[in-house]
């Protein structure tokens, strides 16, 4: 054997012949996909609220923003020149979670999974709670597992083929990745660590994975040179979070629990039978994603992540688990034709994964929901202290905006026209910020300014008003900055309590928004 041969970690494995793609089964599970968005998010309830923050962001494309990577800002801006609809918001995710059912039905494949390994891996991403949710509105979020499993897709024919010039493509994907959001990093570096600790250590040997590195830092250079010249916004904002203790931090249990939840308790089956046999089981040859999901868990279990920060790395644990079940079926005697345990597993994974539809997707009205949620007896945690509401955060943060802007018109339009001129509109959080800015100026509203997150960056406004209508200030506030004010109750029934606080119009300002603007910014 010469030395280049001896380099391929599975020259073996090259030889394998893969199993048919089910192809019928990927379209009816992609169709199915897409159409249970469709008839959801995509017409249902209203905008959320990050949904709101990202169309100013489209508004003002740039390398960076303090709170994301530059990319979501881009998907916002596809969704403007369609027009900035709700449907043509929600296309996107909803097309963004189609593109993961198919991607991992042909991890299944890749990983030796005939048409039931495939069919299984797909109905589980399709309905697995989380999944639902990041496809429901526009975000980094439901793209993010779409660039992993690219990554992984990769990895497994690197492993397959002995093929390194795939690192290029790896590379690719991985910037890109950065570009959505920074959490690829903690992916990167678990794919590092996972590669040093297999057979696959030998590609550190080779230049072809170090090309990959670099084409993922060209890639993501224009943002890193962003933040460079900003001081790190991102880490700032970051920090202030954990100052703040705004997020609900999880003991290591509870996280855990929170995983086998997040992902369906009975899908927990399925991945965990996929972690135990890419680590020691017949898909050891592919131990690499084994090791990545460990090194992956741990770390964010350590750093205190949201438990949702684990969700892009269970797909391909769904199709490893999903090959896994497949293999052992076809060893059991008792199975026979083993159409009758395919058919029973399948049905139970429809059935249970279907109940929980409703409670992960608006499809219900916001009354019949509750009544569903309290028939189930399910309850939602919270990822943040301070929110709460009658509905979880995903939903309740889609009501109460148009109606909030209809307020703060009325208080606008009621003083007289020398007034207006003299009035802006200051809102506390991007969400009100970003309302105004969409449908205020069907009431002749002025741009909404704010000092929270990338609004700073947008500010201060060109005038320096003598009067404000402001949201989300305490009353003690207003009474220190204004001469005099009223105050206009407001109050969402379904939306967050958070917003449910008095409008103010301050008079006489004591201060001027332009001088004070840059001493400080509203960042977490």
């Amino acid at each position: 054997m010469n030395a280049n041969a001896a380099s391929q970690p599975v020259a073996a494995s090259s030889s394998e012949p893969l199993p048919r793609l089910a192809l019928g089964v990927l379209i009816i599970l992609c169709a199915a996909k897409f159409l249970l968005h469709a008839f959801t998010s995509l017409h249902r309830y209203g905008y959320f609220r990050d949904e709101l923050y990202l169309l100013d962001c489209a508004r003002h494309l740039y390398w960076g923003y303090v709170d994301m990577a530059p990319l979501s800002a881009v998907y916002a801006k596809i969704a403007l020149l369609l027009g900035g609809s709700l449907p043509a918001l929600r296309i996107l995710p909803a097309l963004a979670g189609t593109a993961l059912v198919a991607l991992t039905i042909l991890i299944a494949r890749q990983l030796g999974g005939d048409r039931f390994a495939q069919a299984l891996a797909g109905l589980c991403v399709l309905l697995v709670p989380v999944n639902m949710v990041m496809d429901d509105f526009l975000s980094m979020n439901s793209f993010e597992p779409l660039f992993w499993m690219g990554c992984v897709y990769i990895l497994i024919r690197i492993i397959r083929t002995g093929d390194s010039k795939l690192w290029l493509w790896f590379g690719l994907l991985a910037g890109l990745g950065l570009e959505n959001k920074h959490s690829t990093l903690f992916f990167g570096f678990a794919v590092f660590l996972a590669v040093a600790f297999t057979k696959l250590r030998r590609e550190f040997a080779k230049p072809w994975i170090w090309l990959g590195g670099a084409i993922a830092l060209l890639i993501f250079m224009p943002n890193l040179v962003w933040q460079i010249h900003r001081n790190f916004p991102t880490l700032q904002d970051l920090e202030n979070v954990r100052r703040s203790g705004k997020n609900v931090v999880l003991s290591p249990p509870r996280f855990i629990l929170q995983q086998i939840l997040m992902e369906q308790p009975i899908f927990a089956v399925f991945w965990l039978t996929g972690l135990v046999s890419l680590i020691a089981g017949a898909a050891k040859k592919f131990r690499l994603l084994g090791f990545t999901f460990i090194i992956f868990f741990a770390t964010l279990l350590i750093l205190h992540g949201k438990d949702y920060y684990v969700a892009p790395i269970y797909p391909m644990m769904f199709a490893a688990g999903a090959v896994a079940v497949e293999r052992w079926l076809a060893r059991r005697s008792w199975a026979g034709a083993r159409l009758w345990p395919r058919a029973a597993i399948a049905t139970a994974v429809i059935v249970l994964g279907g109940l929980l539809v409703p409670l992960f997707t608006p499809m219900f009205s916001p009354q019949h929901y509750l009544a569903y949620a309290d028939a189930l007896h399910i309850h939602f945690t919270k990822t943040e202290v301070a929110t709460s509401g009658s509905l979880p955060q995903f939903l309740g943060d889609q009501f109460g905006w148009r109606s909030l802007v209809r307020q703060i018109a009325d208080i606008y339009n009621s003083l007289p026209p020398d007034e207006r001129v003299k009035t802006g509109i200051w809102a506390g959080n991007y969400g009100e910020a970003g309302a105004v800015n969409l449908f205020g100026p069907a009431y002749d509203l002025p741009r909404a300014y704010s000092r929270h997150q990338n609004y700073w960056y947008w500010g201060p406004p060109p005038v320096a008003y003598t009067n404000l209508i402001v949201v989300q200030w305490s009353l003690q506030d207003v009474q220190d900055n204004c001469t005099s004010w009223q105050a206009f109750d407001h109050h969402s029934e379904f939306g967050m309590d958070e917003e449910n606080t008095p409008i103010y119009l301050c008079r006489g300002a004591k201060f001027d928004i332009q001088k004070i603007w840059w001493h400080s910014h509203h960042w977490n």
